[in-house]
């Protein structure tokens, strides 16, 4: 609530600047003698929003512990502009969820680690206002897994390393201990072996390490065919919509097969957007859909290069 001393604590520095100097000086904190003072509006609401969002957001619940949540985001390379993002997202997640918040980031490759780890300030160059100390799992840190039965008991653990340690010479021994694996689970946990199979296959994507895992695919029958997200999703789809005939089958698994791409990458997928995916029957769309969806941003980019980018209804498609 706004009290009137509220009011007048914070509002003698706008109408009496020359105040600044005899406080800052209680504080030790140095001021020039000809600094000016002006003031700035204090709406901080952007007339025109910005979308910012984190790329993954867990609340952590401690049996013997206060919870806490952790904001994850995966960084590929250095970018300056991260440093005052995540200072948001901490000071975001905590007033509107009031609890404490850790941020964590995953990189690819020890440089971009090493930056990562900050700490990243906000202030001038006698005072800091805010540091950020990111915890940061990278090459450094994340365990190389390549024997069988330890990937086995910690396959997710197993699989983010293969991830994170895409850019050094362990990842093809810990992509080979996965592939065997998950070659041993096709028969009695496939859900699982397909969702490490597709993840690995759309992270690592055209790396060398991923062209290493679409060759272990190749060897490993997890399916019918090579084991991808369309092939496994289009002969699930086919068996459903069977009854409604053949293109209503395809165009079914080729449905499955972009939401489970957006699904495993982490992509909000809107109603609006999910109607139009499950509602179109254009297989040569769909196609360019499925491809699309291993790099958009937002689902709703899937639709940017069609040729009606007006309509986002299912009778758009």
């Amino acid at each position: 609530m706004v009290t009137s001393t509220h009011e007048g604590m914070h509002r003698i520095f706008q109408e009496r600047p020359e105040i600044l100097a005899p406080v800052f000086k209680v504080l030790e904190v140095p001021l020039s003698a000809k600094a000016t003072v002006d003031a700035v509006t204090t709406d901080v609401t952007e007339t025109r929003p910005l979308e910012r969002r984190v790329d993954t957001v867990l609340r952590i619940g401690q049996s013997d512990g206060e919870d806490f949540l952790l904001a994850i985001e995966a960084q590929s390379d250095k970018k300056e502009a991260k440093a005052a993002s995540w200072a948001y997202y901490i000071a975001y997640l905590q007033a509107k969820y009031r609890l404490p918040v850790l941020l964590l980031v995953v990189c690819q490759d020890r440089a971009t680690a090493k930056w990562a780890v900050g700490p990243f300030e906000c202030g001038t160059s006698e005072w800091t206002a805010l540091r950020t100390y990111p915890l940061v799992a990278g090459p450094d840190n994340l365990p190389v897994i390549t024997d069988t039965r330890t990937v086995a008991k910690k396959l997710a653990l197993a699989v983010l390393s293969a991830v994170a340690h895409a850019r050094t010479p362990e990842c093809g021994a810990i992509l080979e201990s996965i592939g065997n694996v998950l070659q041993e689970l096709q028969e009695t946990d496939p859900e699982t072996v397909g969702y490490f199979a597709e993840f690995l296959e759309i992270n690592l994507g055209n790396t060398p390490a991923g062209m290493q895992w679409k060759e272990i695919m190749s060897f490993v029958s997890y399916f019918p065919g090579r084991g991808t997200v369309r092939e496994t999703a289009y002969l699930e789809g086919r068996a459903e919509g069977e009854a409604e005939g053949r293109a209503q089958g395809e165009a079914a698994g080729e449905a499955k097969g972009i939401l489970f791409v957006l699904e495993v990458r982490g992509i909000p997928v809107p109603d609006s957007v999910r109607e139009r995916i499950t509602a179109c029957t254009d297989l040569d769309r769909m196609d360019a859909w499925l491809e699309r969806s291993r790099t958009v941003e937002r689902a709703e980019d899937l639709f940017a290069e069609d040729p009606e980018t007006q309509g986002t209804g299912p009778e758009a498609a």
